[in-house]
């Protein structure tokens, strides 16, 4: 009995130290029921404040939700061929090719926006017979809008895929969960006015606030205000700037430090 208690001990104290000993391990942990309940918290005080607001709230809602999808898709597929190439070990034979940095990213980039497609739209073309909703009632701004949130998701890759070659597999699940992270910030089914002051300032410094912003305003108000395209542009090129020079800063340390082939491992 004294040796099974010992066991069972020893693998809990090993689970214990892998989490305490991890930063994103405990991020992990604490962030899924704080977003969840910011998130879900905002749109309830919305929708109690501003119960009239939207005429077609599910045309409002469904269309963002279908924009918010497609910066998700486009994210994760970006991370997620990214991990493909760290768990198969192909970094070795990226180096035999040899392939450059910049075409490494350009791949993926171009990859990604493949996978992202195959999944929109279906879901783009369900929204009209099931709902009697089109998201192309957006108009040639819609293009815009996706362009931005594309580029916008590209750089949240990354920022992700650059922690995974700083912080190994651990970083792992930082790579699903960066845009719940950012929902509440990034004002998605609610106007920016229902966040606190203080967050205000921090939202407005995010592309998703003028993306958003913008298609609601084009569906509620029938017009379009490019100023909110042109600072989500802004704010998108600033960000995938910095966004390149951290992968490659990345990049070359692992390579480096020879971390870069046993990365998966």
């Amino acid at each position: 009995m004294k040796n099974s208690l010992n066991r069972m001990y020893g693998l809990y104290l090993r689970h214990f130290f892998l989490i305490r000993n991890s930063f994103p391990r405990v991020m992990d942990l604490i962030y899924w029921p704080t977003i969840q309940i910011t998130l879900w918290g905002f749109i309830s005080k919305f929708f109690s404040m501003y119960s009239d607001y939207y005429n077609n709230t599910v045309g409002v809602i469904l269309t963002c939700a279908i924009l918010y999808d497609f910066l998700f898709r486009s994210s994760i597929s970006f991370n997620m061929l990214f991990l493909e190439e760290i768990y198969s070990r192909n970094f070795t034979n990226l180096f035999i090719a040899p392939m450059k940095i910049s075409e490494i990213i350009t791949s993926l980039i171009l990859t990604a926006f493949l996978r992202t497609m195959i999944g929109l739209v279906p879901a783009i073309i369900l929204t009209t017979p099931l709902f009697g909703i089109s998201i192309l009632n957006l108009g040639i701004p819609l293009f815009f809008l996706f362009l931005s949130l594309y580029i916008f998701g590209m750089t949240l890759g990354l920022f992700v895929s650059s922690g995974l070659l700083r912080f190994g597999p651990a970083f792992e699940n930082i790579a699903w969960s960066t845009m719940f992270l950012l929902a509440p910030l990034g004002c998605i089914y609610y106007p920016i006015e229902i966040l606190p002051d203080i967050l205000q300032t921090v939202a407005k410094s995010l592309p998703l606030v003028h993306i958003f912003e913008e298609a609601r305003h084009i569906l509620v108000e029938g017009t379009v205000d490019y100023k909110n395209i042109l600072n989500a542009f802004y704010l998108n090129f600033i960000y995938f700037f910095l966004g390149v020079l951290l992968f490659y800063y990345s990049f070359n340390q692992a390579r480096k430090k020879g971390s870069l082939i046993n990365v998966g491992e």
